[in-house]
């Protein structure tokens, strides 16, 4: 039987400092969410950024300047609080790493809500298929790409992706599967040969951890939200918070109002 905590508590957990690691397999079956945290000069451009890259970038949510309670994606959440580790940067250069950012907090800045991986592995685990990050108990490996984004105003930059691992049958399933939530980075980008998309060595992730690839398997690769940190180092806005790689927001709304019908 699952011992995972429904999402508030686990929130109020992370707010009290009871959880301080990753959210992969926590919570199934609700939507979890990558950070960014921008001033309100830089955020229409971000906004345009997102939507020219609606698969590394999915937004699910923008809040008001200042605004850092979001209702609609679950009960008392406090953006500031509710994530168990945060990364500022400051022209572009990670600066401090954090679980609490309320002294930081000014009326000026803007959430950016963006859709995650996490949401369609329970899709996939569902399947019967091993998503080798969770069984491993890893957070997922993440690389650099040569793929290029399409750029808006001062964000540009190549586009990280995530890796599961699967068999050719396997593969198949979990792209038709992924397909199914364009709104949480929907259908892989690419398949075997990493150094394709230039990945040197796929043992040797940018973020997050290795996972064993067996015999019979080639990484299989997803558009991935840690993409929108290596555009803020490209735009070395002033001031910005992501995120720290594998620690997201944990929201109560459910991963199947995602799923295309």
């Amino acid at each position: 039987m699952s011992t995972s905590p429904s999402p508030e508590n686990l929130r109020m957990q992370i707010r009290r400092g009871k959880h301080t690691g990753m959210t992969s397999g926590l919570c199934q079956g609700y939507v979890q969410c990558n950070l960014v945290i921008l001033p309100t000069a830089w955020a229409a451009d971000f906004t345009q950024f997102c939507l020219a890259n609606p698969k590394p970038c999915p937004l699910i949510a923008t809040s008001k300047p200042g605004e850092f309670k979001l209702p609609e994606l679950g009960l008392d959440v406090d953006i500031r609080t509710d994530i168990s580790s945060y990364r500022v940067f400051e022209d572009g250069l990670l600066t401090d790493e954090r679980s609490d950012i309320r002294s930081l907090w000014r009326d000026d800045l803007v959430v950016f809500l963006l859709g995650c991986s996490f949401s369609f592995e329970e899709a996939i685990l569902a399947e019967g298929l091993d998503v080798r990050n969770i069984s491993e108990g890893r957070n997922v490996p993440m690389y650099r790409t040569n793929i290029d984004c399409e750029p808006a105003g001062p964000f540009s930059g190549k586009m990280v992706v995530s890796m599961r691992p699967f068999n050719k049958p396997d593969a198949a399933r979990a792209t038709d599967i992924s397909a199914r939530f364009p709104r949480v980075h929907g259908a892989p980008v690419h398949y075997g040969s990493p150094e394709l998309i230039g990945i040197k060595d796929i043992n040797n992730p940018d973020y997050g951890e290795a996972v064993t690839i067996n015999s019979d398997e080639e990484p299989l690769f997803w558009a991935c939200g840690v993409t929108p940190q290596v555009a803020l180092e490209q735009a070395k806005p002033p001031f910005c918070i992501t995120h720290s790689p594998g620690c997201m927001l944990v929201t109560d709304v459910l991963n199947s109002n995602f799923e295309s019908k």
